[in-house]
């Protein structure tokens, strides 16, 4: 890191990494794919993004007194008590565009938080005891959560049709790999212990 770089713009810059990562993991495919449960809990591309856009809202938003405008968009806290995994799949009347236009919408609101407030602001997590936190403990734990499923991300897609790397527009993946013969590898590794 440049030693002048403005904190706030490196916040903003490394959440819109995870961000672009994991909406490029979903919003080029077809509605069954993106909603498909991937894992024995439910786990699906469209319900990662659904949560972290709720999350966001939440952390970026009102925890500093700034709630997203478009309230009836979001889960309403009261939600859970009825259904617990409620961010995490889109309903019927839900679409893949629609929840990715809903999030770059919050993520315009959370980076107006950033713009907007010191680093050393304090707001107060409703959902954690009204536990007080600076913008700056916030934003770095809401880039952790949201980098964590980007990753998750990851993974489900390259189990949906092998598309694999950081965003699906910049891969990462060294080329000329013969990934049979690399998992092959990895397991007769694996199968000596």
């Amino acid at each position: 890191m440049v030693a002048d770089a403005d904190p706030k713009e490196t916040l903003k810059q490394r959440l819109d990494n995870a961000r672009n990562a994991l909406i490029g993991k979903v919003e080029d495919l077809p509605e069954r794919e993106a909603r498909m449960p991937r894992t024995p809990t439910g786990t699906n591309l469209i319900g990662i993004v659904k949560h972290c856009l709720n999350v966001e809202a939440i952390y970026l938003g009102d925890t500093f007194g700034r709630p997203f405008p478009q309230t009836d968009e979001l889960i309403a806290l009261d939600r859970y008590e009825v259904d617990p995994q409620a961010d995490w799949y889109a309903t019927q009347d839900e679409t893949v565009a629609g929840i990715v236009d809903r999030y770059r919408r919050v993520i315009a609101h959370a980076n107006a938080t950033i713009d907007a407030l010191e680093l050393d602001a304090v707001g107060h997590v409703k959902h954690w005891g009204d536990t007080p936190v600076t913008l700056h403990e916030i934003a770095t734990y809401t880039y952790g959560d949201i980098a964590q499923h980007a990753g998750q991300a990851d993974i489900l897609r390259e189990g949906i049709d092998g598309a694999v790397g950081w965003m699906s527009r910049d891969h990462n993946v060294p080329p000329n790999v013969d990934f049979p013969a690399y998992v092959a590898k990895l397991t007769a590794l694996a199968e000596r212990f």
